[in-house]
């Protein structure tokens, strides 16, 4: 574990805060019970974010199943378009869950989110090819992703809002980094079943029948995070919030509708970029650079894991530094490093020079997603947090974030793909814009009060 990381966790163990009302104040000790907590709320996460991620990284073996005419382009084209279609359903999740969680608590509103997802998973398992019952199989597979899309819109909010009420104040960030640890560890468990398959299953196979085993394993998994999720302990700023401040949440955002709109135009950049360099990589890779499909998937992982393993550090620094520093060499970074990033990965037929480059396009992101969810978390009252969180950050993924793909494909297809490179670069631009007009969170938070 890196100096910084160790520096959160021993601060963290050696501090002690006010738990949510009696019954938790009697608990002894109270960080062992904020441990757990912690523990059972990021292992709901990813399993909810393996669900969520299996899709795009089977698509490949798929898209001819649910679309079986045109070229390989026009069937990714297709698939993205139904993965950008789970997007529509974040803003809804969002407001739905996030209303909920801040009238009803974070741990009703986790526990929902995760059966949403155990839903979607199933159906798309079980549903049949467009050669057994036609026009019916894209629509399924439509349904299952706008269930996925409510569940996942509705998870980041209270996710974010749980682990951040869940820390203490000294070392919120490192802590609340590990939101993305586990986002970010259900795409690697996604793609660690992928070369698993990969390996032990024909090409033939996996194609045929074989795409549908990671489904049901996420299907599953959801069943036992719903059954981490029914222990989780409420927060204290939840129990001590008085139920009539919960009322009216859309006039309590209004009332915020400047950080509203901020959040918006944060995510839009960190979004794009995160979706650009996570979940498209590896179609990046098979589509642009020819590489198989095996060696696509192998470096994915190996640049995954290196991200997962630096959220931490990020978080650490911020605890150390604030939010505001990291935010600003993101934006400023992904400004002007993503075209020639992008133009020199698109021309290289080096494994490690592509494995390298993505890698360096990850940790400057580490800026932003280590603390993307606690600098959206501090910026609002316990009354509306999970709301306000959820709300204007679904609205900016589901615009920017969900078309990643889809934008991608279409710019290569009309023949012009380097204008996918500038379009992610101007729209980071936004994103620091936002941050320039964001105040430090860490020295401003609203957690406290």
């Amino acid at each position: 574990m890196s100096g910084w990381a160790q520096f959160g966790l021993r601060s963290f163990l050696v501090q002690g805060s006010r738990m949510d009302g009696a019954t938790i104040r009697a608990q002894s000790p109270v960080t062992a019970t904020r441990l757990r907590a912690i523990a059972g709320g990021t292992i709901g996460n990813l399993v909810e974010w393996f669900d969520f991620y299996v899709y795009s990284a089977f698509s490949l073996y798929f898209a001819h199943v649910f679309f079986p005419t045109g070229d390989s382009t026009a069937q990714l084209l297709n698939t993205a378009a139904v993965f950008a279609i789970g997007f529509v359903m974040r803003p809804v999740g969002g407001w739905l869950l996030g209303v909920y969680a801040d009238r009803n608590g974070r741990k009703a509103a986790l526990t929902l989110s995760v059966l949403l997802m155990c839903g979607g998973s199933g159906l798309i398992a079980v549903t049949p090819g467009f050669d057994r019952i036609g026009v019916a199989a894209p629509i399924l597979l439509v349904v299952a992703r706008l269930l996925q899309g409510l569940s996942v819109g509705g998870e980041y909010g209270a996710s974010a809002t749980y682990l951040s009420e869940m820390s203490g104040e000294t070392n919120r960030g490192f802590l609340a980094s590990f939101q993305y640890v586990t986002l970010i560890g259900g795409q690697l468990l996604a793609l660690a079943v992928l070369l698993i398959l990969q390996a032990t299953l024909s090409e033939g196979d996996l194609h045929a029948w074989g795409w549908r085993i990671p489904f049901v394993i996420g299907a599953v998994l959801a069943v036992v995070a719903l059954w981490l999720r029914t222990s989780l302990t409420e927060t204290a700023a939840f129990a001590d919030t008085v139920p009539a401040a919960r009322r009216n949440p859309f006039g309590q955002l209004a009332a915020f509708r400047g950080r509203v709109a901020l959040v918006v135009m944060l995510g839009a950049g960190g979004s794009l970029a995160f979706y650009t360099f996570t979940t498209y990589m590896q179609k990046f890779l098979v589509n642009t650079l020819h590489w198989t499909k095996p060696d696509a998937s192998f470096v994915a992982f190996a640049t995954l894991l290196l991200y997962m393993l630096i959220q931490p550090l990020f978080g650490a620094l911020s605890d150390r530094f604030g939010r505001k520093p990291q935010l600003v060499a993101f934006g400023v970074l992904g400004l002007v490093g993503t075209v020639p990033l992008l133009t020199a990965l698109s021309q290289t037929a080096s494994h490690l020079t592509a494995f390298l480059l993505i890698a360096a396009a990850l940790t400057v992101l580490s800026g932003y997603t280590a603390i993307s969810g606690l600098v959206k978390a501090e910026l609002f009252p316990a009354s509306i947090r999970a709301l306000g969180v959820g709300l204007p950050y679904a609205v900016s993924v589901s615009l920017f974030g969900g078309t990643a793909e889809y934008v991608a494909l279409a710019f290569k297809s009309a023949g012009h793909e380097a204008g996918f490179f500038w379009y992610v670069a101007a729209t980071i631009g936004v994103s620091l814009i936002a941050v320039l007009l964001l105040p430090d969170t860490k020295r401003a938070s609203l957690i406290e009060s």
